[in-house]
């Protein structure tokens, strides 16, 4: 039998399984009830974190989280007795890795800031990225913090390196405070301290921030990601998408969302992700224009591009950013078109998690169907199309 400690074994003899909960929020309240099977946990049941704290592998179980939390809070419990927080879940990648929590996480209290409880309701329980004091009190029951927050342009309120670099540096410093078992920042691919690009350049001082304050810190650089909702395919199918600066050559390895938020629910239960760096992306490089043809096909459309030179579209672009509160473009946008995806040899990729990453032609027809005529909704995707194409020719061999 293993040896635990005193706190681990008191945690599984007085631990008693819950009939249901109430959660009220300042804007709403909801009531939820769950049968559990009655089991007395066993020393079996009982886990050590990487951090020595011990944890009971019941669904739905913290028992401690649950005396302390006040109900008008809400966490995350993991059927094996892990609490998460989700900094940014109501984003692109977020809402997939707080589904993907979702379908091994328990919903009892739930701590998603300004984030949609999976299957029960909406609940809004705010923080500040300037108060140290909210994020403390979101990550201070946790053994699982994820930082997903990101800002593609800046605002009057944020600019990038106030969300990239001081909001991370916050909730590394929480992380460290209540000694977090596990942090997990979300960067970017191409992040770099001498890039070009303001974006890419404070991406790489948070991740410097992060592992100088939580040296266990797992870095994660996603790809340009593609899904429903994405800034990517959908992008390239609207109308509105005229201009562009490069001719639409700059290269990447798009990969599927779904494929990122899998990979960040794995590392919940992988320790050995601690300290490591991964690039994920996809299988195959392309470069827009590539990826605009598939597009094209797939919606049964040709969206024309027309190219601005960059020191035209720069100042024009910052403008914009500037002038209307809805986003439209920035100048760092643009300047990001002319930087290839350069992936660091030395980081570990899906591989390494045992992942295989989807191909973006597989799924185009998925996502964007929408963009279609009514004449052609029906019609199946473009590959099925090309395959009928070639039966209707007799291909005949030269030298027969």
């Amino acid at each position: 039998m293993p040896h635990l400690s005193r706190q681990a074994r008191l945690l599984a003899r007085n631990y008693v399984q819950p009939n249901g909960f109430q959660a009220k929020s300042s804007s709403t309240t909801f009531q939820c009830a769950r049968s559990f099977s009655v089991s007395r946990p066993t020393l079996e049941d009982v886990a050590i974190t990487r951090t020595g704290k011990p944890i009971i592998k019941i669904a739905g179980l913290h028992s401690e989280v649950r005396r302390q939390i006040p109900l008008n809070k809400t966490k995350l419990i993991r059927a094996p007795g892990h609490t998460a927080t989700v900094f940014g879940a109501t984003g692109f990648l977020g809402r997939y890795i707080v589904n993907r929590l979702g379908m091994k996480l328990l919903i009892d209290c739930v701590k998603v800031a300004l984030a949609e409880v999976i299957g029960i309701q909406h609940v809004q329980d705010e923080y500040d990225l300037r108060n140290t004091a909210s994020i403390e009190e979101s990550v201070r029951h946790s053994d699982m913090v994820y930082n997903l927050v990101g800002r593609d342009y800046p605002t009057k309120n944020f600019d990038l390196e106030d969300v990239h670099v001081e909001g991370t540096h916050r909730i590394a410093e929480a992380c460290a405070k209540y000694d977090i078992d596990r942090f997990v920042q979300v960067s970017s691919f191409n992040a770099d301290k001498n890039s070009p690009s303001e974006f890419f350049r404070t991406k790489a001082r948070g991740e410097e921030v992060a592992r100088n304050v939580f040296p266990e810190t797992t870095i994660v650089r996603p790809a340009p990601m593609f899904g429903f909702e994405d800034r990517l395919l959908n992008k390239l199918a609207s109308a509105s998408n005229l201009f562009t600066s490069n001719h639409m050559e700059e290269r990447y390895w798009p990969v599927h969302v779904i494929d990122v938020g899998m990979a960040l629910e794995t590392m919940i239960d992988d320790d050995g992700t601690a300290s490591q760096t991964y690039e994920l992306h996809g299988p195959t490089e392309y470069s827009t224009a590539e990826i605009a043809e598939f597009v094209d096909k797939e919606i049964i459309k040709h969206r024309r591009h027309f190219n601005v030179p960059k020191a035209i579209m720069k100042p024009v672009a910052q403008a914009l950013n500037r002038g209307i509160w809805w986003m439209q473009t920035s100048a760092d946008q643009v300047e990001r078109e002319f930087i290839d995806q350069k992936i660091d040899k030395t980081a570990k990729t899906f591989a390494d998690l045992g992942i295989e990453p989807a191909e973006l032609p597989s799924l185009t027809f998925d996502y964007l169907k929408g963009y279609r005529s009514s004449a052609y909704y029906d019609l199946p995707p473009q590959t099925e199309r090309e395959r009928r194409e070639e039966k209707r020719y007799l291909h005949v061999i030269d030298d027969q």
